[in-house]
């Protein structure tokens, strides 16, 4: 029986200019999410939007970046996807759920899957339109199934579509030796702690300051390490930091660093804190869980799904520094093994893992399509 063939269109337009080696490198999820699905024996091919033509085959995907006019878009993919007849669409971002429409009304007989990645439900003067775009969809994917809710309880998708829980990502982080890598980086503590993340109000690294300064008094040899990019909070968390003793000297604002170097201080560090209020998936957590870090992570949807709802590190409630400060004390005594960890990693976060799950909710649309007809 052949594989299935899966089309996955990236409808978002590769910057004027940008080669395609440097779109695989500034955009790793294009080729991540098609290499996981590729890994269950699924045959991939790559539609990129892009301003010039060029196709390029990498690691057994076709990819095939398509320069279209906006007014012959939906022609042109009509176009290419005749010539590719693949059994499943598997379109990026639910932002772009009137393209799945257009597309639909050409191509009524191919499945779509549409993959969230962190969109939004729309106003609701525009909800009319948007819930008639949806409905063009047999599957949509979340990183966890409460992500949909707010889609849901808008009555924005049809009761037919199914929906899916799969993290929109992977990473290819892997565990390393800690003493070795402490020596490279220089981080220390006991436990040695590492945040990765924007110092915004959304990530919430005041609440985590908070919940260390707490934890402090039962963790007296407690380091923090922070890596982060965009700091609108980089005043407030300094003040923060030099006006309390407990944590003056054992937070250490790093600031931004290569995405490679993040791999060896994950190595280096014994747990992974996080205090966002929302993601779409959690990239971080994702890098640090790959790494074999035990994570100390709030209790939001996306993180459930990453730690298998807290069987790996903790779970704890956004903004609550005594519930962190707990966090830390019990993983800190507790915590798993990196290989554990690890573990837990590939067994449902792994490209293998995500591409048994794509292949199901492929399996799925089709058997449904079958079922009605189609």
């Amino acid at each position: 029986m052949p594989a299935v063939h899966v089309a996955q269109i990236n409808f978002l337009p590769v910057p004027a200019g940008l080669a395609s080696a440097d779109v695989f490198e500034q955009w790793p999820t294009l080729a991540d999410v098609a290499e996981a699905v590729a890994s269950a024996g699924t045959r991939v091919s790559v539609i990129q939007l892009a301003t010039r033509p060029e196709r390029v085959l990498r690691n057994g995907i076709d990819y095939r970046f398509v320069a279209v006019p906006g007014a012959a878009r939906t022609r042109r993919l009509v176009e290419v996807l005749g010539e590719i007849r693949p059994d499943v669409l598997h379109l990026h971002s639910l932002g772009f759920a009137a393209d799945a429409f257009a597309l639909a009304r050409h191509l009524p007989q191919l499945p779509i899957v549409i993959q969230d990645h962190a969109d939004r439900p729309p106003r609701r003067w525009r909800r009319p339109w948007w819930r008639r775009w949806y409905g063009a969809a047999a599957g949509i994917a979340f990183t966890a199934a409460d992500m949909a809710q707010p889609f849901t309880r808008a009555g924005l998708f049809a009761p037919r579509t199914r929906l899916f829980a799969i993290p929109e990502s992977s990473s290819r982080f892997t565990p390393g030796e800690c003493d070795r890598a402490r020596g490279e980086t220089g981080l220390r503590g006991d436990p040695c702690v590492l945040w990765v993340g924007h110092l915004n109000a959304g990530k919430d690294p005041l609440t985590v300051l908070d919940g260390v300064a707490r934890a402090v008094q039962r963790l007296p040899g407690l380091q923090l390490w922070c890596v982060f990019g965009n700091a609108p909070l980089l005043d407030a968390v300094r003040q923060r930091i030099e006006h309390d003793p407990r944590l003056a000297g054992r937070v250490h604002l790093l600031g931004k660093v290569a995405h490679a170097r993040i791999e060896t201080l994950m190595r280096a560090a014994d747990l992974f804190v996080a205090g966002s209020h929302a993601e779409g998936c959690g990239y971080a957590l994702l890098e640090a869980l790959a790494c074999g870090v035990a994570p100390v992570a709030t209790d939001i949807p996306a993180f459930r799904a990453l730690t298998g709802d807290g069987r790996v590190g903790r779970l704890w409630p956004c903004g609550d520094a005594a519930q962190l400060a707990e966090a830390l004390v019990d993983v800190a005594a507790n915590r798993p093994s990196p290989a554990q960890v690890r573990a837990h990693f590939d067994a449902t976060l792994s490209f293998a893992a995500l591409g048994r799950r794509w292949a199901d909710a492929y399996a799925q649309v089709l058997d449904d399509r079958q079922w009605r007809g189609g």
